[in-house]
């Protein structure tokens, strides 16, 4: 059966290609639990340092839900399909290691979704983004109404849900929706520099600074310097610890085995 992804492994990073570039790489049901059954198995790998989500082509990171397919649906299957969705954006950001979402062109909807749940957004200029769904007569059901208003505050995440209009890349920059935007044809080029950034780091120490600061943002200042505390004592037993102590006495750079 064709799974409608690609998975390529290089060194400590995984890249996951959204694989329907004549759908515009919406997200049909099959390609959902395929998805989801891949993250499942990435999220065990321990020698993987970060994961790149991004789509097929140039044109489109990821169009969303297939509208096609959704018309053909039962209430009870479209019912179905938002806790498979759902789960989906649930897996990305979940993720021990940090995602970075590579938008190389349009995300809409779920796309923005998908997009929202990774830690890092980079994106070429010409692509878009948007919670588009008030204009469809639904409302996000992916996280876009719960992990926007916490990225670019509540005031703006009203009104691009309310009006459900699409953003430029250069107003996205502008708000935090994203953190680059960079030529079409740097796209790659960018991805790799910020990938090989993180993965030059001790990879259980990214993997707790992550934790600390997902679990604390829920939460009141005490209760997230309490979670600092508790992943950081997680540190100080591990190998990688003293080998970039050492590596700063010694002025070379450090060699991190995740240990």
């Amino acid at each position: 059966m064709d799974v409608m992804h690609r998975l390529e492994r290089e060194g400590h990073v995984a890249t996951l290609t959204l694989d329907r570039p004549e759908a515009a790489n919406a997200l049909c049901f099959p390609m959902l639990l395929h998805l989801r059954a891949e993250l499942e198995a990435l999220r065990h790998d321990r020698d993987m340092r970060v994961l790149v989500v991004t789509g097929s082509g140039s044109k489109a990171f990821c169009a969303g839900a297939d509208l096609k397919e959704r018309a053909g649906m039962s209430p009870d299957q479209v019912r179905r399909f938002l806790v498979e969705i759902r789960g989906l954006m649930d897996d990305v950001a979940a993720m021990p290691c940090p995602v970075v979402a590579a938008l190389n062109g349009l995300a809409l909807g779920g796309g923005t979704e998908l997009a929202l749940a990774a830690d890092i957004r980079i994106a070429a200029d010409h692509a878009l983004m948007g919670l588009t769904e008030t204009s469809l007569g639904i409302i996000p059901g992916a996280g876009g109404t719960q992990r926007l208003p916490r990225l670019i505050g509540l005031p703006r995440a009203k009104e691009l849900v309310f009006t459900a209009r699409r953003v430029a890349m250069d107003e996205a920059l502008a708000i935090g929706l994203v953190q680059q935007v960079v030529p079409g044809a740097d796209l790659a080029t960018a991805v790799a520099t910020m990938v090989a950034r993180i993965a030059a780091n001790a990879p259980r120490a990214v993997e707790m600074a992550k934790w600390a600061i997902d679990r604390g943002s829920d939460t009141d200042l005490r209760t997230g310097l309490e979670l600092e505390e508790r992943a950081y004592a997680t540190i100080i037993p591990t190998r990688d610890r003293l080998e970039g102590l050492a590596a700063f006495r010694e002025k070379r750079p450090p060699i991190y085995t995740g240990e």
